[in-house]
C-alpha cells in the first residue's frame, strides 16, 4: 500500500510541476511519475542540505512541486 502511496503523491507532484513548468509536455504517466518522485527526493535533501528541512522528515508538496520543475527544466534542457 505505501508503494501505491508513493506513486499517487508522485503522480499528483507530477502533475502540478507539467501544468505550471514552461514548454510543451509530451510524456507519458509513468515519466510524470517519476519525475514526481524524483523532484520530491531532490527537494528533500536538497532542503536538507540548505538546512530547511531536519534529516527523517520529508520535504513539503511544494517543496516537491519545486524540486520537480527543476528536474522537468533539465529534461527538457538536455532532452533535446
Amino acid at each position: 500500500m505505501h508503494i501505491i502511496f508513493i506513486i499517487l503523491i508522485g503522480f499528483l507532484v507530477g502533475l502540478v510541476a507539467r501544468w505550471i513548468g514552461p514548454g510543451a509536455h509530451i510524456h507519458g504517466f509513468w515519466i510524470t511519475v517519476l519525475i514526481g518522485i524524483a523532484g520530491s527526493v531532490i527537494a528533500t535533501y536538497g532542503g536538507q542540505a540548505l538546512g530547511l528541512y531536519r534529516v527523517g522528515r520529508p520535504a513539503g508538496f511544494i517543496g516537491s512541486v519545486v524540486g520537480a520543475i527543476a528536474l522537468l527544466a533539465l529534461v527538457q534542457l538536455f532532452g533535446r
